[in-house]
């Protein structure tokens, strides 16, 4: 792929900051969990008790790097055999700062879902990253899977731009890896057989092999203008109440770190005791948003399945979100738009370049039918009607959540705030003649610490026309 460097900007999702490292325990729950910055040494605490006050890291995301995806990355042996991240343009690790260990600027993260097409079963498992020349502090071992199962894997980023590489040439072909368009990659994000994948869901599930559970209901959700104890769904991935400037963005995917070698695990039960003073590496992501922390305040779930590095222990994975979300799809759905980003071609919309990255993740493409919820004007337009008045709704409720990010926001609902301002800048929102419908207080590092939201009734969105070359 042509290195046509592309400006892209940076991911909303899970804020500015890069490399937020945790402490963890057994399970990988986010309860009773301490964030702290990178190298200072946490012992498993299995029975560890509320969260502490947090401390925030800020980072640039400028560093962009390799990640050599192994031969077969679609068979077991491949899935075990850890991905390398190097540098660019033949840079090392080192010169590059393109290192595991350098989570305060980056972090590259893999994660792989599996489905046996025969029964409909899915499972998850998340392919070790290492800096190129280190060895695992813990050798992945190879997972059981079905001999025609179809696996998908999708890769996250905290850094500008993640190139892959494969380990033979014919690799990334073999495994239909994306990576975006030429000279125009995605950026933090990228795909290997994800098309392939959600068709196979789609057909068992049509079938009747895969039934997919439904998202469930909350009584604590208030609805804009309602009661609170009505049984409202819980939200998924495609609602406006969860979104930023993507409806799916990065993975779920976490690893152990040794801070001393700058060696990672997989983060299983097992790894987690025997790495004493191991700190856990986390990618920001909307599905890590949406599964870890805005899920637990509001007394919801999301879709799991086996974690065959761990014991078969539940867990979540960007592309059960997707299913979930694909299975009960709300009525005004939020698809990628065209103005996020990601999927931009420099400043100019990229109708192709969209469509490649919804069908990676089981998303419709652009049509007609869509673009009724989630072409660039109406995206935008739902952000501000449906996302405003939830978090109004809910703000004394979410103002009890933990932060993903508390150099974004001091709480849950401050964060999303301060997202849902970021998003609507982004998006470009205001050339659409909308206004920004939350005004939140920084503090002297730029945190939100407070925020108030304008749910009055407005217009819809103008139907500005593209510039010339933009797509829908």
């Amino acid at each position: 792929m042509a290195r046509i460097a592309v400006q892209l900007g940076v991911a909303v999702a899970l804020g500015l900051v890069i490399g937020l490292v945790i402490a963890f325990q057994a399970g990988s729950s986010n309860s009773g969990v301490d964030q702290v910055p990178l190298g200072i040494p946490v012992s498993p605490s299995p029975s560890a008790s509320a969260p502490a006050s947090m401390t925030t890291v800020q980072a640039t995301t400028t560093v962009s790097c390799d990640i050599v995806v192994p031969a077969d990355p679609l068979s077991a042996r491949g899935l075990a055999t850890p991905y390398q991240l190097t540098g660019t343009d033949g840079m090392t690790p080192q010169e590059s700062g393109c290192q595991m260990s350098n989570a305060v600027k980056l972090g590259a993260f893999v994660q792989a879902t599996i489905l046996n097409p025969a029964t409909g079963a899915l499972s998850v498992y998340d392919p070790l990253v290492v800096t190129q020349g280190t060895r695992p502090a813990v050798v992945p071992s190879v997972p059981r899977i079905p001999a025609n199962a179809v696996v998908t894997i999708d890769f996250g980023f905290n850094g500008k731009d993640l190139f892959q590489e494969g380990a033979t040439p014919a690799t990334l072909a073999d495994a239909d890896c994306v990576n975006g368009q030429a000279g125009s990659i995605f950026g933090q994000v990228s795909f290997c057989n994800g098309i392939n994948f959600f068709n196979a869901v789609r057909k068992d599930e049509r079938e009747g092999l895969l039934k997919v559970p439904p998202p469930g209901t909350s009584d604590k959700i208030i609805p804009s203008g309602g009661d609170m104890g009505t049984g409202q769904v819980c939200p998924v991935t495609r609602n406006f109440e969860a979104v930023s400037q993507a409806s799916a963005n990065n993975v779920t995917t976490e690893y152990l770190l040794n801070p001393l070698t700058g060696q990672t695990a997989q983060d299983t039960t097992s790894n987690a005791g025997n790495m004493a003073g191991a700190t856990l590496l986390f990618s920001r992501s909307d599905d890590t948003l949406l599964d870890q922390f805005l899920d637990p305040i509001l007394g919801c779930a999301p879709f799991r399945a086996p974690d065959l590095a761990n014991n078969d222990q539940p867990t979540t994975s960007q592309a059960l979100d997707e299913i979930l979300a694909g299975a009960y799809q709300p009525k005004i759905a939020a698809l990628v738009p065209e103005n996020d980003p990601t999927v931009r071609s420099g400043d100019e919309f990229d109708a192709a370049k969209t469509d490649i990255y919804r069908e990676e993740l089981g998303q419709a493409p652009i049509d007609s039918l869509t673009n009724l919820t989630s072409s660039p004007a109406m995206y935008c337009q739902n952000i501000v009607d449906i996302q405003t008045p939830f978090l109004a709704a809910n703000q004394t409720l979410l103002a009890t959540g933990q932060s993903p990010v508390t150099a974004v926001g001091d709480n849950l609902l401050t964060f999303m705030a301060n997202e849902l301002s970021m998003s609507f800048s982004s998006l470009g929102c205001q050339h659409f003649r909308l206004a920004d419908p939350v005004r939140v207080i920084l503090n002297g590092t730029g945190a939100a610490v407070a925020a108030t939201f304008d749910v009055s009734v407005r217009p819809a969105a103008a139907a500005v026309a593209a510039p010339a070359g933009r797509g829908t």
